[in-house]
């Protein structure tokens, strides 16, 4: 029986789609009956709890434990939805053979086992995730740089890639401010997620994030173009309890325009003397919805500053370079004369920078998540 180079390349493409198939339905058959157990179990010493607990002694205990409960519910519930998906895969493909390659049916297994393969990666990604803040979801700042309109106009490809990723993710991505430049981009933009583990997933975005351009002709010349990405925790169930001095504080007010819907907004700055920290609310309604926000950011960003920096207590944070974005390169994306980008923190390097762009950033995630976790363990 001979094949023209046509029906080759179709066979070839059904051999991969088909391993790929195997892979992911083998994969939910290895790890999902012991995950779907320990997360049982998780939830049975949850409702323990909750019976010889008092909730009314401490609401905030209470609360975590709640919390708890009603997220190892919603992933027994994801298991059980993968170990059908996975089954689904595995009947699909066997029917697709039986009916001499059925191509629609190949298709439909191929998607259900890339539903179980994107579970398994978030699930096994979120076993990683150790620290106080992981599982809260994430407030994204982004500021373009001081060369003008081409860093504004690469912010606005930043803010791009991110909601994209969070699309990807299944996550609802919020654009709560967004300062628009007069030439096109933005000088600013922050975005906030409310899903779980998107600030454990994202921190390691932190920093300046660099467009470069390199054209030789004679001599060398570097076009580059900068944006820092700041992320803070966005605590979704209770607002972090840290007490910060009033005298501490320089709160001021102004007023910014949203051209695009004719009106101003009453934006809230606030300075933290101590540590020359600034942050600032404007996509709120009122003064005082942004006054919140704007010092819920501030204690967010000071609890996670003093843990990076090893301290107890806020009053012992150090002011020094770390605190500032622009300090710390986090990522190069190289458009001339060749195309990639480089991940400063990880080390790692992908070829196809239009996908990173897409929103196509798990490696980098995946690489910093599990640096993280080996600094830890050491």
């Amino acid at each position: 029986m001979k094949f023209n180079i046509f029906e080759i390349w179709i066979l070839l493409g059904l051999f991969s789609i088909r391993k790929k198939i195997e892979d992911a339905v083998l994969r939910a058959e290895t790890l999902a009956p012991t995950a779907l157990e320990l997360e049982e179990a998780r939830r049975i010493k949850q409702e323990e709890m909750i019976r010889e607990y008092n909730l009314w002694d401490d609401l905030a205990k209470s609360n975590e434990i709640l919390v708890g409960l009603a997220d190892s519910t919603k992933v027994i519930d994801a298991l059980k939805d993968l170990r059908y998906k996975a089954e689904e895969a595995k009947l699909i493909t066997q029917l697709a053979e039986m009916e001499a390659i059925n191509y629609r049916l190949f298709k439909q297994a191929y998607n259900a086992s890339v539903d179980v393969t994107k579970f398994l990666d978030q699930y096994e990604m979120s076993k990683l995730l150790s620290g106080p803040q992981d599982m809260e979801g994430a407030c994204v700042i982004i500021r373009a740089g001081s060369k003008g309109i081409y860093s504004e106009l690469w912010a606005e490809r930043l803010l791009s890639m991110y909601i994209k990723w969070a699309k990807k993710q299944g996550y609802r991505g919020r654009v709560l401010e967004k300062r628009p430049s007069k030439d096109g981009g933005i000088k600013s933009a922050t975005v906030e997620f409310e899903s779980a583990y998107a600030y454990g997933y994202l921190s390691g975005e932190r920093g300046v994030h660099r467009m470069i351009r390199t054209y030789g002709n004679g001599s060398v010349l570097h076009e580059t173009s900068n944006a820092c990405v700041d992320v803070i925790p966005l605590f979704l169930e209770t607002a972090s309890d840290l007490q910060i001095d009033d005298a501490d504080l320089i709160i001021t007010t102004h007023s910014t325009s949203r051209e695009e819907q004719h009106r101003t907004e009453p934006a809230v700055s606030i300075r933290h003397i101590p540590t020359d920290i600034d942050v600032q609310s404007s996509g709120e309604r009122s003064h005082f919805a942004n006054k919140t926000k704007a010092l819920n950011r501030l204690k967010a960003k000071l609890v996670v500053i003093a843990k990076e920096q090893g301290v107890s207590n806020v009053k012992n944070i150090k002011r020094d370079s770390s605190i500032d974005m622009w300090n710390q390169e986090t990522r190069r994306y190289i458009f001339h004369p060749y195309k990639l980008v480089q991940d400063v923190k990880t080390g790692i390097q992908l070829p196809n920078l239009q996908s990173v762009l897409d929103g196509n950033i798990e490696p980098f995630i995946g690489a910093h998540i599990s640096i993280r976790q080996a600094s830890d363990v050491i």
